[in-house]
This record gives structure tokens, C-alpha cells and sequence, in this order.
């Protein structure tokens, strides 16, 4: 599945070095073809793919183009690494993820994700759900039904 929920098909013991990893991430820079995962949601002849890998039907996805615009190397160590990823919209970072261990003959998967960004919205003005609540009490008597 790409993603710390499927289940673990190969292991290595190699962990590669820092400089190794920047060497293979200047290859996923700028616009490349990726492969989505099996287990997205794109649908292949009306039906999630997801639902077409676990039923163990054979499908092929295409390559579509993506554009990685900046990939930075946070951390690196015996369990994991951790990337920061700027990128165009239809990007699957699982993909990503995957495609980085290939390419390091390691194999790899995606434990977590942390979108910081999407278009204009940025996660550092996020509000928290229980303080969005107390503004919109706080309003003074606003008719909050829906418009009919």
C-alpha cells in the first residue's frame, strides 16, 4: 500500500547514508512521470483502485506528470527519514515515498504525512476546530440557519 498500514512485503537491514539519499532526491526534482500507488483512490474503469488491489485484480495505472518543486532531507537515522516535499497538485507523496527506495534499493513507505500547505492555505494559520466554535458563539446573534 505504500503506507505504514499494508503489509510489510520485503525488508532490508541497509540504511543509506545522508549524502546518498540527497544523491538519488536531485532525480525526483523538477517534472517527472510518477506511478500512483495501487491502493489510491484513482479509478481504473469506474471502480477505486484501492478496491481492485485488495481483491487481488491485476490493473495497470498510468504514469501521470507531477512536478516536484523543492525536496529537503530533515533527518535521517536506523529507523527513518524524514523529507520535506513542495509539489504540484495530483502528487502522491506515498509514491514518493516508495520511489525514493527503489531508487536506493531499499525499499521504503510513507509512516507519516503532514501537509503544511495546500494552495493559499497554510498550516500555520489553521485554527483549532474548539476555537473556531467559540468565535462563531461569540457573533452577535447571527442567524446561523441555512439560507432556503
Amino acid at each position: 500500500t505504500d503506507d505504514i498500514e499494508g503489509k510489510v512485503i520485503d525488508f532490508s537491514d541497509k540504511r543509506p547514508k545522508n549524502i546518498d539519499i540527497i544523491n538519488v532526491m536531485s532525480y525526483f526534482i523538477g517534472d517527472i512521470l510518477q506511478s500512483p500507488s495501487r491502493f489510491s483512490a484513482i479509478k481504473i474503469n469506474g471502480e477505486r483502485a484501492y478496491n481492485l488491489a485488495r481483491s487481488g485484480v491485476e490493473f495497470e495505472i498510468k504514469k501521470r506528470p507531477i512536478k516536484i518543486f523543492d525536496l529537503k532531507l530533515l533527518q535521517n537515522n536506523e529507523q527513518f527519514a524524514d523529507f520535506e516535499v513542495s509539489c504540484s497538485k495530483g502528487t502522491y507523496i506515498r509514491s514518493l515515498a516508495r520511489d525514493l527506495g527503489v531508487s536506493l534499493g531499499v525499499g521504503a513507505y510513507l509512516k507519516a504525512l503532514c501537509r503544511t500547505r495546500i494552495g493559499t492555505y497554510s498550516l500555520k494559520d489553521a485554527k483549532e476546530v474548539a476555537d473556531l466554535v467559540e468565535e462563531i458563539k461569540s457573533r452577535p446573534n447571527e442567524n446561523l440557519s441555512p439560507t432556503r
